[in-house]
């Protein structure tokens, strides 16, 4: 199999996802093959791994490829029967996830040395449904409510918007919706101890804690949704 480089960076996801595509139709790749690995697909196509995950989500969508988890990536039957039209299908997960990592670990400082006893009381209770809803795909709206919650203790209406938006993209996008309820399917789910950790750090007044376990956190939940592909960040 030979693949040229992407040479566009517009919607490059969908791009590459699209030069996939092309290969399995025109029977470069088999139904039941293998595709190559993470890192050797963004090797051969010089794109970023992020972006290959992306792209596979995209595939994976559509029905052209199977990600068996542990195992690899495998093209279909089904998608090796008909030619399949993959638009932009929306902002992807792991997209959010960079967004996020450049966000909110600052934000969660600044909440640090903002935040009321009202608003860490009101985190608490947030944490507790946490705890209650763990491991059940009900943790997911409580973890979006932890989340905004600390980006409204920043007293900073932007900042406030910006977090709250990102999780209106994720819950809109087909491409990251579609993904995390496969991740749920998978029992992938928000870990309680690392919030624990960001709490206990908001409730000491600590910038530096609050910044380093948020940023731990985005960082493990990334690697985590990568274990999907069977791959690390």
């Amino acid at each position: 199999m030979k693949l040229a480089p992407i040479e566009s960076q517009q919607r490059l996801y969908v791009r590459v996802a699209q030069r996939i595509a092309e290969l399995v139709a025109n029977g470069e790749v088999k139904p039941g093959e293998k595709l190559p690995a993470e890192r050797r697909l963004a090797e051969m196509l010089q794109v970023s791994r992020p972006t290959i995950r992306e792209a596979m989500i995209a595939l994976e969508v559509s029905g052209l490829i199977d990600v068996r988890t542990g195992s690899g990536i495998y093209v279909t039957q089904q998608g090796h029967r008909q030619r399949v039209t993959l638009d932009d299908e929306g902002i992807g997960p792991f997209e959010l996830l960079e967004l996020r990592l450049i966000l909110e670990p600052e934000a969660s400082a600044l909440a640090a040395e903002r935040i009321t006893d009202s608003q860490l009381a009101a985190l608490q209770d947030i944490f507790e449904e946490m705890r209650k809803f763990a491991g059940t795909p009900r943790i997911e709206e409580v973890d979006a409510r932890f989340h905004v919650a600390i980006a409204e203790a920043t007293e900073n209406a932007a900042i406030t918007q910006a977090v709250q938006w990102l999780w209106t993209l994720r819950n809109q996008s087909v491409l990251s919706s579609g993904f995390h309820s496969r991740i749920l399917e998978e029992g992938i789910y928000p870990a309680v101890d690392q919030h624990k950790e960001i709490l206990d750090a908001l409730k000491v007044r600590s910038a530096d804690a609050a910044r380093k376990a948020m940023r731990a956190h985005l960082i493990a939940a990334t690697e985590a949704a990568a274990r999907h592909f069977g791959s690390e960040p």
